[in-house]
């Protein structure tokens, strides 16, 4: 998993990619980026597939803030993010969830 930022130079804004390598789908054919960018909607943000087989977003996301997040696979399955920048305890299971600090 992969997370890039490329941080404007116009706007307090980044704009940030998030990337799930094809050898973490474990087969799953949608993916969705779940967080609180998104008010943990599970339909708001779906990776596209990309030519490589790897799934992956861009956001814009407001510089300064931190964002936990996930990843649900087929509507099922959660992941988080191997190269997030911090981990923190889920309010909701006793799993974790990835922070990016942009």
């Amino acid at each position: 998993m992969t997370i890039e930022k490329n941080y404007l130079k116009s706007k307090p804004i980044c704009k940030v990619k998030f990337i799930l390598p094809k050898q973490r789908l474990q087969g799953a054919k949608t993916v969705h980026l779940v967080g609180t960018f998104n008010d943990w909607d599970i339909d708001a943000q779906k990776l596209r597939k990309q030519k490589t087989g790897e799934f992956a977003a861009t956001l814009s996301l407001p510089v300064g803030e931190k964002h936990e997040f996930r990843y649900l696979l087929d509507g099922e399955h959660w992941e988080n993010d191997e190269s997030a920048d911090q981990y923190v305890p889920s309010r909701v299971s006793y799993e974790e969830n990835s922070v990016v600090v942009v």
